[in-house]
């Protein structure tokens, strides 16, 4: 198990370095400047400008802005936003606590929902509420995830104006979260981008968690169960659950990074103040040390994701740990 671990974190350190060093090659190698900000921000003075570039390095060559910025990030440093005028890191810390506020809110409501749906499905299989819910599920895991935020936005916030259409928070009253009301205007703010994130993630986990149901009912044990009289309830929750419970902990090993960095467009749609939508501005404006930084933390997430879901996967099922185990043996044989 630790030479499986070692050589699993070995291959997660290297494809964070290639997604990072991809990143980094690409965005300075595409025309542009990151003095010359269209947006009308940026940094208006030339001779500023120019005495940042040479600061940084941004007038030598690709690979020497390469190597400058792996000794930099050796040292804990991410860089410096022009844009936004302060270091990468100061950035990220303000706008991470919205994203991972946003990302759970959605993983509540992907898995609570699409736990339920599937479970639900599974015990009235092939009769009108499975094909009906069967059929919707697939519907809303088509649909793109900024198609149903704008929709949503101008049904609920426009329209009907139940919820806000921006922003995280009341501006006026409650600028910061310290009280009871204010912590429900954050929930109010935050109902619609999460219902858009968690939405189609719960259709999806619906659909994969009905699979996996249905391909525990073939099981010996299953049919045991009912062989013996059991309640259909107590087979369905009891013995099918708790076996396919398995692919759910692979897909949650691997919705939570989906989540944070498939906020890009959530939180640029609904004005959410986190690092999605710093991210877009980032990009926008040639920020080149905010995009890098934003791809090193999504790159660390997905690979961190999976990484915990094999860990849960040989935790949950003793007999994966063994076959990992024995592949082992006969290789290094």
């Amino acid at each position: 198990m630790t030479a499986w671990l070692l050589r699993r974190l070995a291959a997660s350190v290297a494809i964070i370095f290639a997604v990072v060093t991809f990143v980094f090659i690409l965005i300075h190698l595409a025309p542009g400047d990151p003095c010359i900000v269209g947006t009308g921000e940026g940094v208006p003075d030339p001779a500023v400008c120019r005495s940042l570039i040479r600061q940084f390095a941004l007038d030598q060559p690709v690979l020497v802005q390469y190597w400058r910025y792996l000794v930099e990030l050796a040292h804990g440093n991410l860089g410096y936003s022009f844009a936004l005028h302060r270091p990468v890191w100061d950035a990220l810390v303000d706008t991470m606590p919205f994203t991972l506020q946003l990302a759970g809110a959605a993983l509540l409501i992907d898995f609570g929902l699409g736990l339920a749906l599937g479970i639900y499905q599974a015990w009235r299989l092939n009769r009108l509420p499975d094909v009906v819910l069967g059929n919707v599920t697939l519907f809303v895991y088509s649909l793109p995830t900024f198609w149903l935020g704008l929709i949503l936005l101008l049904l609920f916030g426009e329209k009907l104006r139940l919820f806000p259409v921006g922003g995280a928070s009341d501006p006026v009253l409650c600028p910061l979260v310290d009280s009871f009301y204010c912590l429900a205007d954050r929930i109010w703010h935050m109902v619609l981008p999460a219902v858009t994130l968690g939405l189609v993630g719960a259709a999806g986990t619906a659909r994969f968690q009905r699979a996996a149901m249905l391909e525990v009912a073939q099981q010996d044990f299953v049919r045991t169960a009912r062989a013996k009289g059991l309640p259909e309830r107590r087979v369905v929750l009891h013995h099918q659950l708790r076996n396919a419970l398995l692919s759910v902990i692979t897909r949650f090993g691997l919705t939570l990074p989906f989540l944070l960095t498939g906020a890009v467009l959530v939180e640029t749609i609904f004005a959410w103040p986190g690092m999605g939508r710093l991210t877009v501005d980032a990009i926008l404006r040639r920020d080149y040390a905010i995009v890098t930084a934003a791809a090193l933390i999504a790159s660390s997430l997905v690979v961190a994701g999976s990484l915990i879901a094999d860990l849960l996967l040989g935790f949950a099922d003793p007999r994966i740990r063994v076959h990992e185990d024995a592949v082992v043996d006969i290789v290094t044989a």
